[in-house]
């Protein structure tokens, strides 16, 4: 994307053609709204960078298929030239026939024709060179099928184009379509342009619309087109006088037969252009972030980077990008149905002003005429900036270079950076409105990302803070780790052929998330479709479950334009999070995993679990969808994103607190209620609040010991662990627990019916002693004298008799014999000990002793309403090989 630099932000409106409620598609659905086809269609242009082009920003959908396109806009174009009926010189001539063919060859490389040229419609910059607008509603609006105007005008039309006419089909579910123009029209617009610039006027002024195009057909009668259109409008002896290049273009452009006239390319390499093509150099579009290009040349900045913000006059805003710049006008109140109601290009009536026309049998008509309002305006109005420039008044320059070192960070980079500390603590959704902290934070991200992977610490740092929507996508993948050339790999998939999954996908595709406009058109449902596919056929070991288009559907609406990335970004989530939860056979996986998360339930939430359990109100009954579309089947996209924001910095255990979180803000109403009206309250669930959920997921993880969630059939880890910085608190630390080591004092895998058969979840020996901050001497960590004394992260409970305690156990820890620990009722025996226990409530609680009573009895204090508890595997077996144990001293 380039600078925004010295253009304008333009907008202009249209209705798509609005179809018949009570028509349906062959698939059985209603139809797709014409306004939702060219919605999608449009995010095609947002990739069409070029210097000859103006840039799309973006498109937004009114009430009554009304679309509103936002672009790059410049005043000054072709028109204000004609205006001035003086002729412009025959180099001048070439040099803008040169720049436009440059712009429609382009164009033309993707497969786009304009079709809309006219002389508006060629803008020019402020240093005279040409920029093409509008060159995407012919493009956009399916060649004009889904507008009830047609795209282009009868001065420039050329005569194959006028010759088909602009019949549209009758049937709105029919497949057969017009024959599109082809790009050798645009090459016919353009003579007639070049031509009216030689003679200083317009053509065709004289006559109506209807003798144009008589009179544009009957040149193909003629052997000199150029002669007849000059004495025609009565210019012929400035025809004469034209230089010969600047004629023979003119000629060529002219030419009547398609078949025979040269594509925009063709004329480019022609000898017509040896005077000015090599003031031009060959367009080379910027390198993509996830690719094998090196990416220096955008990194490099001044020795001095105070040489940069030197001059206060500077316009540091325009340096953005203009999809930046129009972000943050959105975000400083700017409104395009506002800004084009008051240029009066929506013009609102009462209803009663609107009443429709009633024709009746002998012609007579009553009621109001067609609102001339609902036409095609082709005015584009410039969008003011005042509002965005007084909001960014105090931003300083220094903060459009944020500084990237580690140890720089953390330094205030402007005036207002106390004013952004405080925004920072603020809730997100406040965030995420506020003009100067996003444009701060759009800024920092931008620069991280362009130095991914070597800032990839960084990101991972900054996004703990949060995630910037307008970066959401690259930061995402940054986040996942991808890197490569993606749109190599991507290529090489066959999406194509035929396979038996087609079916199932394309079935599913219509039922996801079709309530966001983009994903539901059918440019949605194709791209849906290729991601789709391309991620079965790649992974021929792994099967396609329906649950996965809703795990596809995020990364796919922050991709759109870059199916390769979204591709890229699912084949990383998948095996991080949902390890072989596609296999053919996924039962082992899907018990184990749901297992766990009932000891979760029960290890943070005692009473819920237990209530849950005695009405028989198991997680198979409803967390299946949550962990196997990792809550995308269950919230819309715009919870998804926060809630992913967080998840992507987690391991795979993190979806398990948010599991437990989503229950706790459900609490109350699970408590109160029975079997069915649990299950009618999870078929329509309750609004989350997603940010609680996420904060609470958080505390969720800080209090679980990493060897809680083991899962034998979690993903293997890697030989290389990423340093994210921070600590578990912040950071949720990215790397899952599994048997690294392979010592003694690590996890063992158990029987899926034995881990069943346990109410509270195992954790590791080397937990323990990292918890319990044991050292090789057989005590706590002793504090030093600047710190405070630190408490035990945990309670250890020895449930062994006092014998076997006494001849060794862990330091710290107190003894339970299980033999006289409950009471025939269940209730714990009162005493010294058991009131030690109550006052560590709500701590940790480990149980060691003898493997086949430990589970026992942390199921007893699960039911009696202790959380927190877990058990150690192995038992105090595994305790004794470390050296850890202790005797207590002899009584003196």
């Amino acid at each position: 994307m380039f600078p925004f630099k010295d253009a304008e932000i333009g907008a202009f409106t249209f209705f798509a053609s609005a179809l018949p409620h009570d028509v349906c598609g062959s698939n059985g659905l209603p139809l797709t709204p014409n306004s939702i086809k060219i919605l999608g269609r449009f995010q095609f242009l947002k990739t069409m960078t070029h210097p000859r082009l103006c840039q799309y920003v973006d498109i937004s959908r009114g009430k009554h298929e009304r679309l509103v396109v936002v672009a790059e806009h410049y005043e000054k174009n072709l028109e204000a030239l004609l205006r001035e009926q003086k002729p412009i010189s025959g180099l001048k001539i070439l040099q803008i026939a040169y720049e436009v063919l440059q712009g429609l060859e382009y164009m033309n490389k993707h497969g786009m024709v304009h079709r809309a040229l006219a002389p508006h419609n060629i803008c020019m910059d402020q240093k005279g060179h040409i920029k093409l607008a509008k060159f995407g509603l012919y493009h956009m609006t399916a060649h004009g099928l889904d507008v009830d105007f047609p795209i282009g005008y009868p001065s420039y039309l050329a005569p194959e184009v006028i010759a088909q006419g602009i019949g549209k089909p009758s049937d709105h579910t029919q497949s057969e379509k017009p024959v599109p123009s082809g790009p050798k029209s645009d090459v016919w617009s353009l003579g007639i342009i070049l031509f009216e610039l030689c003679v200083g006027r317009k053509l065709f002024q004289s006559l109506d619309i209807s003798e144009r195009l008589k009179l544009i057909l009957t040149l193909g009668y003629v052997d000199d087109i150029m002669t007849v259109l000059a004495e025609e409008h009565g210019c012929l002896s400035i025809i004469k006088d034209l230089p010969e290049n600047t004629l023979a273009l003119l000629t060529q452009c002219l030419t009547y037969q398609p078949s025979k006239r040269p594509t925009a390319a063709e004329l480019l390499c022609a000898s017509l252009f040896s005077e000015v093509s090599p003031w031009y150099s060959p367009f080379h579009k910027p390198r993509s972030l996830f690719s094998p290009s090196l990416r220096c040349a955008d990194l490099t900045l001044p020795e001095d980077i105070n040489l940069l913000c030197k001059d206060e006059d500077t316009d540091y805003l325009a340096e953005r990008s203009i999809d930046e710049v129009y972000y943050l006008w959105c975000l400083a109140g700017g409104d395009l149905e506002k800004e084009l109601t008051n240029k009066e290009i929506i013009r609102s009536k009462p209803p009663v002003c609107t009443l429709p026309n009633f024709l009746f049998e002998d012609g007579e008509s009553f009621g109001q005429r067609r609102d001339r309002s609902s036409l095609f305006d082709d005015t584009t109005v410039t969008l003011s900036l005042c509002q965005l420039r007084n909001r960014l008044k105090d931003v300083p320059g220094e903060a459009f270079y944020p500084l990237l070192e580690d140890d720089q960070s953390n330094l205030p980079h402007s005036g207002s950076a106390n004013e952004l500390s405080a925004a920072a603590t603020l809730p997100l959704i406040i965030r995420e409105r506020d003009t100067e902290y996003q444009l701060n934070r759009i800024i920092l991200f931008d620069r991280l990302l362009k130095a991914y992977p070597y800032k990839k610490n960084q990101i991972w740092k900054e996004a703990r803070v949060d995630v910037p929507p307008l970066v959401r996508g690259l930061a995402w993948a940054a986040l996942l780790g991808v890197e490569g050339a993606i749109q190599d790999k991507y290529d090489a998939i066959d999406k194509d052929t035929p396979i038996p999954t087609d079916r199932q996908i394309e079935v599913d595709i219509p039922r996801c998330h079709q309530y966001d406009e983009l994903l539901s058109s059918p440019e949605g449902h194709a791209k849906f479709r290729r991601v789709l596919k391309a991620w079965v056929v790649s992974h021929p070991d792994l099967v396609y479950w329906q649950g996965l288009d809703s795990l596809c559907a995020p990364f796919l609406y922050l991709n759109f334009n870059n199916e390769a990335l979204a591709y890229a970004c699912m084949s990383a989530f998948i095996p991080k999070y949902l390890y072989n939860f596609f296999l053919k056979d996924n039962s082992h996986v899907i018990q184990e995993y749901l297992t766990v998360f009932s000891q979760m339930i029960a290890f943070h939430d005692p009473e819920l679990s237990n209530h849950l359990n005695e009405i028989g109100f198991i997680p198979d009954l409803y967390a299946i969808p949550w962990f196997l579309t990792m809550f995308t089947h269950v919230f819309p996209l715009h919870k998804i994103f926060h809630l992913w924001d967080t998840l992507l910095l987690g391991n795979s255990s993190f979806p398990f607190c948010i599991g437990v979180a989503i229950l706790q803000q459900l609490r109350d109403r699970l408590l109160a209620n029975g079997f069915n009206e649990c299950i009618l309250l999870f078929s329509d669930l309750p609004e989350i609040d997603i940010e609680r959920c996420v904060h609470e997921s958080i505390n969720l993880f800080c209090w679980t010991p990493k060897s809680a969630t083991y899962r034998q059939h979690a993903q293997p880890p890697k030989h290389t662990t990423e340093s994210n910085g921070g600590s578990r608190a912040t950071s949720h630390i990215s790397s899952d627990y599994q048997d690294t080591s392979k010592t003694d004092l690590a996890r063992e895998p158990i029987r899926l019916s034995d881990l069943k058969s346990e109410v509270s979840p195992r954790i590791s020996a080397e937990d323990l002693i990292d918890l319990c901050e044991l050292t090789g001497s057989g005590h706590y960590k002793t504090p030093t004298k600047k710190t405070k004394p630190s408490k035990p992260k945990l309670l250890v409970v020895d449930i062994r008799n006092s014998e076997d305690f006494n001849r060794g156990h862990i330091p710290g820890s107190i003894n339970i014999p299980f033999a006289s620990a409950f009471t025939a009722e269940g209730d714990l025996v009162q005493g010294t000990t058991t009131a030690t226990l109550q006052s560590f409530k709500g701590r940790v609680i480990v149980i060691v002793g003898h493997v086949h009573h430990i589970a026992e009895f942390a199921a007893h204090l699960v039911k009696v309403g202790y959380p927190r508890v877990c058990i150690l595997d192995g038992g105090i077996n595994k305790m004794k090989p470390t050296g850890l144990l202790t005797v207590p001293s002899p009584q003196i």
